[in-house]
């Protein structure tokens, strides 16, 4: 296994290089060049079908347990490739944390949702204080500090996806991936995420799919515009600061795609 340290002077947290995935014979995304830069939040939008949730499992390789499954080109992770056969893939996803699209506590307390994983990775340290950091990181402390006990599943559907975030905070990872961590959450809900993204990102990565495109325009500092090419494999047409993405676009796919000509 190889042990990986973040350099103080890295310059991307992580970076896909001519990456394309395939399932099979099928080739799902081509030629990806992806340079994510640490501690800012960056987006991947576009239509349905464009490898979009396949590039963002690929940076944890959480698309490992689908059987037909392979890349070709890299992806670095402090400057080594995670595909390289002496890389644990455990530990690869232990230090980039995954939140899904439907909120998927584990049936057990809130407390235990937090030191599960944690002791799992070898945590040590004291669990009370271990649950309690990361619920005020997840902004969920003070609606749950009374009821730690309680049931998960007995959450909101927001307090539940809160809680997924914790559950990933807890075993402290670099970079933490969202795929559509809202859409199954109410205005409300999704604003807390959204205000909860923007403060994680002071200290964490943070790369989210999303469908909505105000979503990224408000919450992202970066982002990504896929779209399928002829022979239906997912490409990235375009990379760079969210506002100029949204406001001065360089492709003219992009422009249709944000304007809603198509999409």
């Amino acid at each position: 296994m190889v042990t990986m340290s973040m350099s103080p002077n890295q310059d991307y947290a992580i970076e896909a290089r001519d990456l394309s995935f395939y399932y099979g014979s099928f080739r799902a995304v081509k030629n990806v060049h992806l340079k994510v830069v640490p501690r800012q939040i960056t987006a991947i939008i576009g239509p349905s079908g464009c490898g979009k949730s396949t590039v963002l499992r690929a940076f944890n390789r959480m698309n490992d347990f689908v059987p037909t499954a392979h890349i070709d080109g890299s992806i670095l992770f402090h400057g080594k490739n995670i595909y390289d056969p002496d890389v644990d893939p455990v530990q690869i996803r232990r230090l980039i944390g995954m939140v899904f699209q439907k909120p998927n506590p584990f049936p057990k307390s809130i407390y235990d949702n937090i030191v599960w994983g944690a002791k799992i990775n070898g945590f040590r340290g004291n669990q009370d204080d271990l649950v309690e950091e990361t619920l005020r990181k997840a902004a969920l402390w003070d609606e749950v500090k009374d009821n730690l006990k309680k049931s998960a599943l007995a959450l909101s559907g927001g307090q539940q996806q809160r809680l997924c975030i914790a559950r990933a905070l807890a075993v402290q990872p670099e970079i933490i991936l969202m795929d559509e961590p809202c859409s199954a959450l109410d205005p409300i809900a999704t604003l807390k995420i959204e205000d909860l993204m923007r403060e994680l990102s002071k200290t964490i990565t943070i790369i989210i799919v999303t469908h909505n495109m105000q979503q990224a325009a408000r919450a992202s500092d970066q982002t990504a515009f896929f779209t399928m090419d002829e022979d239906r494999a997912g490409l990235m047409v375009e990379f760079g600061a969210t506002q100029q993405i949204f406001t001065n676009p360089k492709d003219k796919r992009t422009e249709d795609y944000i304007t809603g000509r198509f999409g």
